[in-house]
């Protein structure tokens, strides 16, 4: 049986997906695990593989998703991208989103709203090779 915060999670993670295709992105994984990370959505547009953090939040609350994703979250998704790069080899650029999910209130939460922020990070200052 799913938490709630598991179904928060999954109601954002659709309404996202959802949103994606309909601006043109095919859908490859969802909840790409590995050792060091997970990874939301990884899709495909033009010449883009995109690897995509989901925040769910209510709405009204005081830390956006886009503030949630640290450093450290940051690493971890670079990292885990990279282990599905070499895993999956494939020529196209590599870009890094965060999607908000604004939920409603209450004993049923609802999407409210979906803002997804194209190119939010990328890998300067937050992971080298050694």
């Amino acid at each position: 049986m799913k938490t709630d915060k598991q179904k928060k999670g999954a109601l954002g993670e659709d309404a996202v997906c959802a949103e994606l295709e309909k601006r043109g992105h095919r859908i490859l994984a969802r909840n790409y695990h590995k050792r060091v990370g997970e990874i939301d959505i990884i899709s495909e547009i033009g010449d883009f593989i995109v690897f995509t953090e989901v925040k769910a939040r209510k709405l009204g609350s005081m830390v956006s998703g886009l503030e949630a994703v640290d450093f450290a979250k940051k690493k971890k998704i670079i990292m885990t991208a990279d282990a599905y790069l070499t895993e999956n080899p494939c020529s196209l650029y590599v870009r890094y989103d965060i999607a908000e999910v604004w939920l409603t209130r209450g004993s049923a939460p609802a999407v409210a709203r979906v803002d997804i922020y194209e190119d939010a990070f990328d890998t300067e200052g937050v992971y080298t090779i050694n």
